[in-house]
């Protein structure tokens, strides 16, 4: 099935998974301080509560895909104390930035970083307990193959957790978070990163991504159970928390 943020790119050349890796190659040095910025470090709160809500499972081998400069994944070092994290991303970039971040916190026996294509992990079956990804799927060249992949790496009864950007479904939030992401946005990210395209990109791939009841129906069809689903901060974000079938 085809979903309409598979259509959105931020260059209109090139497949869309070479725009967004050259995309996150060329914002990668910003990417943090826009990230930050752009939501007021709310982004933090939204990202300890969802590692909280995965860690009651104990995982101890996991998957960050879409990992950027591995926040994500220092941050389940950091609170879940696992044996292994692997970030996987496709954009060198923002991976070299996640390194060094690593080294200078001392993780780097803890998280590993690996050059992958979410639709094509050169993983086994069944590989990891638990596989994350934060604010990337929505970037997925195709939706349910990423998804297949994220079920098939995971071990029977291991746990996804997706956490994404979603506009605000009530108003007055919903006018208001529009206001933001179309006018603010984009302002904000051409002049700290210098590109004009991410950040456009960024609040139009956001409002076509399937939201809450929608994306639990494609999480169900790509072979996970029990799926659970709460948004943070008015609905700005939005966290989903599956298990794999046994």
């Amino acid at each position: 099935m085809a979903y309409k943020q598979e259509a959105i790119t931020p260059y209109g050349k090139g497949s869309k998974q070479e725009q967004i890796r050259k995309m996150f190659d060329r914002i990668a040095p910003s990417y943090d301080k826009l990230n930050h910025t752009l939501s007021l470090g709310i982004d933090r709160r939204w990202r300890r509560t969802a590692v909280d809500a995965l860690g009651k499972f104990k995982p101890q081998e996991i998957l960050d895909i879409a990992t950027g400069t591995g926040d994500f994944a220092m941050l389940l070092a950091e609170r879940l104390k696992p044996q292994h994290i692997i970030g996987a991303d496709i954009s060198e970039g923002m991976m070299a930035v996640g390194c060094e971040k690593v080294k200078e916190a001392g993780l780097q026996d803890v998280i590993s970083f690996q050059r992958e294509d979410c639709t094509k992990l050169s993983f086994p079956d069944g590989t990891f307990d638990a596989v994350t990804s934060a604010y990337g799927v929505r970037n997925f060249q195709d939706l349910d193959a990423g998804l297949r992949e994220m079920q098939r790496v995971l071990r029977p009864g291991g746990h996804l957790l997706i956490v994404e950007l979603t506009p605000p479904p009530r108003f007055p939030m919903k006018q208001l978070f529009w206001l933001y992401a179309h006018v603010a946005m984009p302002l904000i990210g051409r002049l700290i990163s210098h590109d004009n395209s991410a950040y456009t990109y960024l609040p139009a791939s956001m409002e076509a991504f399937p939201q809450a009841e929608q994306m639990e129906g494609i999480l169900r069809r790509a072979g996970f159970a029990e799926v659970q689903w709460k948004r943070f901060t008015f609905g700005i974000s939005t966290m989903y928390l599956a298990e794999k079938k046994v």
